[in-house]
């Protein structure tokens, strides 16, 4: 991965034990890169984690920042895609989400059934020892990248074990090292959680309710944080 900028992660609880997650950024690669997005599952389920595809919402980030009258000036910590290793049979179901194909990984151990396509490094993941119990949303553009280019969001929901917290994949892993603190340059988006200023009207006004497929509340304004300079390299929580 050559270089990632304008990260933007909506996340919204559904009130029904899952939660949502949409994960847009604008990147630069000269082959093809996965996109790993560790995130807190309910063990032992297989389909613990659903893929959306929002390629007929390319502009859902664009939607959500107009409901917000001025610039923000808020700031406070990313992921970044990791550079694509072999896979050993039987592969997990892979499915095609959009312009990318996607799998989910249920726990580090199945790592090694992933579809040969996606060609990660494993090892990263011993620097991190948390996610031992965590799962895996990973995400591969079917072409390479160009320049400066900004892909469709990627979107699932999932199945959370952290009860009564909204989950954001906000980790930096770079070229298969996890540093204690990065630059951040993203901006996070949910509803229902008081995370930093929040639109004056509800959602329905501003965002495609038809596009967004259930992944935002019409009725509920959305509420925004940024996350920008050199900061401690995490995930970030917030009480629901």
């Amino acid at each position: 991965m050559d270089s990632v900028t304008n990260t933007r992660i909506f996340a919204r609880l559904t009130g029904k034990g899952s939660q949502f997650v949409v994960y847009q950024m604008r990147w630069q690669a000269q082959k093809p890169v996965a996109m790993i997005l560790p995130v807190p599952v309910v063990q032992d389920k297989p389909d613990a984690v659903r893929f959306i595809n929002l390629k007929g919402y390319a502009s859902f980030f664009d939607d959500l920042k107009k409901g917000f009258p001025v610039a923000p000036t808020t700031r406070s910590g990313g992921r970044t895609p990791a550079p694509a290793a072999k896979a050993a049979d039987p592969a997990l179901p892979v499915e095609e989400v959009g312009d990318f194909v996607a799998s989910f990984v249920p726990t580090l151990a199945d790592f090694a059934r992933l579809d040969p396509r996606f060609v990660l490094p494993t090892e990263v993941w011993d620097q991190v020892p948390g996610y031992r119990r965590y799962g895996f949303a990973v995400f591969q553009l079917k072409a390479v990248a160009k320049t400066g280019a900004t892909v469709h969001p990627m979107a699932f929901e999932f199945d959370t074990r952290m009860h009564g917290s909204l989950f954001f994949p906000t980790l930096h892993i770079h070229d298969g090292m996890v540093h204690p603190r990065e630059d951040f340059d993203h901006t996070l988006y949910t509803q229902g959680v008081a995370i930093g200023e929040r639109t004056p009207q509800a959602a329905e006004k501003f965002v495609a309710m038809d596009k967004a497929l259930g992944v935002v509340d019409g009725k509920l304004p959305v509420a925004r944080k940024i996350l920008k300079g050199h900061l401690q390299n995490r995930d970030t929580i917030y009480a629901a």
